[in-house]
């Protein structure tokens, strides 16, 4: 039996006992001879609650026994939701997602040493993407030549002009400067080195450059006659462009397409594709 129906038979049975109780006292309540006096019916009531209560704690003890206090949950404990594993990319995910390969721009600019845009393309796409931007010069002396089909299509001024057609459209010397980590020309002519250190932007390449982030490294490599190679004009164009963190490679002493032995060969493509992966630090 629960203790509150203990307690409430117990009150009950009490009220009961105290009406009767009640009629007794009523009829006792006469003096008697002899008697002893009644107690004052506070006296008596305090008395007899002393009483009732004593009567309570021995009935709830018996019945109830010893009792222990436990905690019980108002619903079945829910256990907490896996974690979802981290996402590609989330911030303080334990398995970062691959690391991409180097992007290299390669532009190619009016110099014999052109011929040689294949073999260098081939040598930088053993570590990186590439893609080549052209000069209009460039190109008389790409006719003909295999590009790795990565390579393709060529990019040049024209294309530029194709992919915009009004305000929100993307620009493309833009967009190749935002895609390219490092910016490769090779070769580079005298008549673009004198644009890049004039910051003129007159076509895609030279575009490219004025546009350039320099916190990514750009890495020339100058091919041109030896006298040109030791004009004033070029050794003021070589230090305006190394004031910029440009850096350059060449050019080196060989017999030249024009038939003079000297200075002003562009580097090897090997050497070219070593010095554009260093700065990558790839």
């Amino acid at each position: 039996m629960h203790r509150s129906s203990v307690l409430d038979a117990y009150v009950a049975g009490s009220g009961a006992e105290k009406g009767e109780t009640d009629d007794v006292g009523a009829a006792a309540a006469r003096p008697v001879a002899g008697a002893t006096p009644p107690q004052s019916p506070s006296a008596a009531g305090n008395e007899g609650l002393e009483d009732a209560q004593a009567d309570k704690d021995e009935l709830w003890n018996a019945s109830a026994g010893p009792t222990q206090v436990q905690s019980i949950p108002s619903h079945a404990p829910v256990e907490p939701a896996a974690e979802a594993p981290p996402g590609p990319n989330r911030t303080g995910d334990p398995t970062p997602p691959p690391a991409r390969r180097p992007r290299v721009l390669l532009a190619v600019t009016g110099s014999v040493a052109a011929i040689k845009t294949a073999q260098l393309a081939t040598y930088l796409l053993a570590f990186a993407e590439v893609k080549v931007a052209v000069t209009r010069g460039a190109r008389a002396f790409l006719e003909g030549l295999e590009l790795p089909g990565s390579c393709l299509p060529l990019l040049d001024d024209e294309g530029e002009w194709r992919a915009w057609h009004g305000v929100g459209d993307p620009v493309l010397h833009i967009e190749l400067r935002r895609w390219a980590d490092v910016l490769i020309i090779a070769p580079l002519s005298a008549n673009t080195l004198a644009k890049l250190a004039a910051g003129l932007c007159d076509n895609l390449v030279t575009c490219v450059a004025r546009a350039w982030d320099f916190r990514k490294p750009v890495l020339l490599a100058p091919a041109m006659n030896t006298l040109m190679w030791d004009s004033p004009f070029t050794a003021r164009h070589m230090h305006a462009c190394a004031g910029l963190g440009m850096h350059s490679i060449g050019p080196i002493a060989k017999r030249l397409a024009c038939g003079d032995d000297g200075t002003g060969a562009m580097a090897e493509p090997a050497d070219i594709a070593d010095r554009g992966r260093a700065l990558l630090g790839a």
